[in-house]
C-alpha cells in the first residue's frame, strides 16, 4: 500500500513497529527507509511521539522506545493477571530449581515470553520477555499448540516448520504424535529444540484446575543436565497446579 494512503494512526504504528529487540534503536532516516516514509513524515511522527513519550531521544541522535509506551503495555490486563498470579509460584520454582522460569501465551501463531526468573549461574538463553517464536519452534510452545484447536494445529503444521537445530521435530506426523502425547501427560521435554545448549520442560497452566489453557509455563535447563531436567516435572506441576488454582480464583471472584 502506498504510504500517501496510510492514516495518520497507521504511520504511528507503522513508526513504533520500526522498532524490535534487534533493531531497540533506530536513527531518523533509518526509520524512514524500513517504514517507506517520506523523512519529513518520519519527523513529524517522530517529534508526536517524543513529546507524548512513546519514544525518547539518545544522546547520539538515535531514538528508542519511551518509558511512557512501556506503561501502556505494562498493564495489558491479559498479561497483567497472569503475571501476578503466577510470580509468587515461579519464584518458589526458580528456589527450588536455580534454573531459568518462563511464562508465555500464545498470540496467533507465535509464542510470546510474558515473564522470566533467572539467575546468574542460568544457562543462557534464546528467549527473553518480549520476544516471540513461532509456536511449534519451543517446548512452551508445543504445549499450548497441544491444547489449541484441531483446525489451528493442522493450520500450523501445514507450514514449513524452521529446524532450529539438528533435533528439532519438524515432520507434522511425528509432531502430531507429539502433541497426543502432551495432552495425555501434560508435562513435555523439549530436547535441543531450539537450541543445541537447553533443554526445557513444559506445562499448561489453565484457569481453574479444568479450565481452559492459558498459558504456559516452562524450566530451561543446560542440555548436560537432560536427566534432571525429566527430574523436574512434580515441581513444575505443583507450580502449575497453584497458578491455574489461582487464576480460577480471581476469574470467580471477578463474576
Amino acid at each position: 500500500m502506498s504510504t500517501d494512503r496510510v492514516s495518520a494512526a497507521g504511520k504511528v504504528l507503522q513508526v513504533l513497529a520500526a522498532f524490535d529487540r534487534e533493531h531497540p534503536s533506530r536513527t531518523l532516516s533509518e526509520i524512514a527507509q524500513c517504514t517507506g516514509l517520506a523523512v519529513s513524515t518520519a519527523h513529524r511522527v517522530v517529534a508526536e511521539l517524543a513529546s507524548w513519550g512513546a519514544l525518547e531521544r539518545a544522546e547520539d541522535g538515535s531514538w528508542h522506545v519511551g518509558l511512557r509506551l512501556w506503561e501502556i503495555a505494562s498493564g495489558c490486563p491479559r498479561t497483567q493477571i497472569l503475571r501476578d498470579a503466577a510470580l509468587p509460584f515461579m519464584q518458589d520454582l526458580y528456589e527450588a530449581t536455580h534454573e531459568n522460569v518462563q511464562l508465555a501465551v500464545r498470540e496467533g501463531a507465535e509464542l510470546v515470553f510474558v515473564e522470566r526468573i533467572a539467575g546468574h549461574r542460568s544457562v543462557e538463553l534464546l528467549t527473553m520477555v518480549g520476544t516471540r517464536f513461532p509456536v511449534a519452534s519451543t517446548g512452551m510452545g508445543r504445549v499450548l499448540l497441544a491444547h489449541a484447536p484441531r483446525e489451528f494445529q493442522e493450520e500450523v503444521l501445514a507450514e514449513p516448520l524452521r529446524p532450529w537445530t539438528p533435533y528439532t521435530v519438524t515432520d507434522p506426523r511425528t509432531l502430531r504424535a507429539q502433541l497426543d502425547l502432551i495432552r495425555r501427560e501434560q508435562v513435555f521435554v523439549s530436547d535441543r529444540q531450539l537450541s543445541e545448549s537447553t533443554v526445557a520442560v513444559a506445562a499448561p497452566v489453565r484457569i481453574g484446575r479444568s479450565g481452559p489453557v492459558d498459558a504456559a509455563l516452562g524450566i530451561v535447563v543446560a542440555a548436560r543436565g537432560a536427566e534432571r531436567a525429566r527430574g523436574l516435572r512434580e515441581p513444575l506441576l505443583r507450580a502449575v497446579h497453584g497458578i491455574s488454582e489461582e487464576l480460577g480464583r480471581r476469574a470467580r471472584t471477578a463474576l
